[in-house]
């Protein structure tokens, strides 16, 4: 979970930390300052509120396990290829310290989780990228569990969910990372071509490789409020076409208005969105 843990160890220092709003007597306790408007939340209320700010809506980045808990029915998650994880395969410098400090800091084996679940009652496989485990980037490893998959998604007819966040290809692994782009969506035509159904849902970042792969190529694509999606970095773009970007540029909200992104669904409605969404696409339903 990646928070800005400012207001944790100190007194605010002036009003704008204090974020104009008291803090109540009763709820002292351990405490995160929002990056967005400032005010402190207390943790339970933040984990209640399934890491968004009760003030302003502003969405913290969460781990798979978060989300899996907050989405799936109880006890429905059956994770897949668990066991699968990255190793040094171009011997690149501090690659291998890198990837102990990834499972460390996200308690993962691998950038994503995969596995088979219901929501809503409605069965479904899941991936959910890991923002903690080298921002979600896309190597060797996260690719082939993805593509696994959807295969296995295909040999029983089920839809896909996927969750993405992602810096990008994982640079470390070199052209085998960005050969997961082509990989990913082939097993993804291969999943469509079936009459299966596949929804993404973006959340903050996803960008690069995983942007121009699997990420935009749902049937239904789902974003989280405020989150940032495109290919290059934003400053990128502006030195190459020099010219300034629009306000909001990469922004969920500027891409749904633009036709990239179907609908954006806060995070506390998504389990009933996204059971609604399955049931309408289930196999064999009334068109």
């Amino acid at each position: 979970m990646a928070m800005n843990l400012m207001g944790l160890f100190r007194s605010p220092q002036n009003e704008l930390e204090k974020g104009g709003k008291p803090v109540p007597e009763e709820d002292a306790g351990i405490r995160t300052t929002c990056p967005h408007c400032g005010v402190q939340l207390p943790l339970s209320e933040l984990q209640d509120n399934q890491q968004v700010c009760t003030a302003c809506g502003y969405h913290f980045r969460i781990g798979p396990r978060d989300r899996i808990g907050y989405l799936t029915d109880e006890e429905s998650f059956q994770e897949l290829y668990g066991d699968m994880m990255s190793r040094d395969i171009l011997d690149f410098p501090g690659y291998d310290q890198k990837l102990r400090n990834a499972k460390l800091a996200s308690r993962e084996k691998e950038g994503v989780v995969c596995g088979a679940a219901r929501v809503g009652g409605e069965p479904c496989a899941l991936f959910v990228m890991d923002p903690n485990f080298m921002i979600g980037s896309m190597g060797t490893v996260v690719g082939e569990k993805i593509t696994r998959l959807f295969e296995y998604a295909t040999e029983h007819s089920l839809p896909v969910v996927g969750f993405t966040v992602s810096g990008g290809a994982r640079m470390q692994e070199g052209i085998l990372s960005l050969m997961q782009m082509a990989k990913t969506s082939a097993a993804l035509r291969r999943h469509s071509d079936a009459g299966n159904f596949y929804l993404t849902v973006l959340t903050d970042p996803t960008t690069g490789g995983v942007t121009a792969s699997f990420a935009m190529d749902g049937d239904v694509i789902m974003a989280e409020p405020g989150a940032t999606i495109g290919f290059a970095g934003a400053r990128v773009i502006e030195q190459t076409i020099r010219k300034k970007l629009p306000q909001g540029f990469q922004k969920a909200e500027f891409l749904l208005e633009h036709g990239f992104v179907d609908l954006i669904v806060p995070r506390t409605q998504q389990r009933e969105a996204i059971a609604k969404l399955l049931k309408l696409h289930r196999k064999g339903a009334a068109q």
